[in-house]
């Protein structure tokens, strides 16, 4: 049904949470997207929704975003569900190479994907970012209630004075913490399942989280 369900379901935009905080002492105003080469690997995957292997990261042509798409991120409650299946998570650690002279932030985060709810179910997505080696992070969450199915998405945007730049001069890991709860509350889970998913298997569902460019202060 859920292999069903998703060659249905029609690729929507979606957005979630973000940072708080200060840019770097020094940095320059907002600044265009630079032309040099951005990339972002990979470098640490932790959690039950994306064990090794099951995530994977792009970044666009222009430089303005990169999208983290999972294959086997998926909550659920009910009928063929393991006790322990009602909440996923991932932690990514990402190291993202800018051209020098640049720094970064996210100033958006796009987040979607599909969802079964019965009829006194609900889920719940969360997510955090922060910087390695930086306090404060800023955690969001969503609520979605039964009965529902289809493509959920979620939408946030953090205003440019309280965006949190990559230090200007250290290579640090920007660290995406996210996580996907159901609850069955009065639904039949005996008879019933109710899930959320923030996966894919033909790349149409991802995740995608939107840069915000400035330039270092010149040493």
């Amino acid at each position: 049904m859920r292999t069903k369900a998703f060659i249905g379901a029609a690729a929507t935009l979606a957005t979630a949470a973000l940072l708080p905080a200060t840019a770097p002492a020094g940095a320059s105003s907002a600044t265009p997207t630079p032309s040099g080469q951005v990339t972002v690997n990979l470098v640490q995957v932790n959690g039950s929704g994306c064990r090794p292997g099951s995530a994977s990261v792009a970044v666009s042509p222009d430089n303005t975003a990169f999208t983290v798409t999972y294959s086997e991120y998926l909550a659920q409650v009910g009928k063929g569900a393991k006790p322990v299946d009602f909440r996923k998570n991932c932690q990514l650690g990402l190291r993202v190479n800018v051209p020098q002279g640049y720094t970064y932030a996210v100033v958006q985060a796009d987040y979607r994907g599909f969802l079964s709810l019965e009829r006194g179910a609900s889920a719940t997505q969360k997510a955090s970012y922060y910087f390695q080696g930086m306090s404060g992070t800023d955690r969001r969450s969503q609520a979605f209630w039964g009965p529902r199915k289809g493509d959920w998405q979620v939408s946030d945007r953090t205003g440019i004075e309280a965006l949190v730049y990559a230090p200007c001069g250290t290579t640090r890991n920007f660290n995406i913490n996210t996580e996907l709860l159901v609850n069955g509350g009065n639904s039949d889970t005996e008879r019933t399942n109710s899930f959320m998913a923030m996966d894919s298997t033909d790349g149409s569902f991802n995740t995608k989280y939107h840069f915000a460019w400035k330039k270092c202060p010149v040493r």
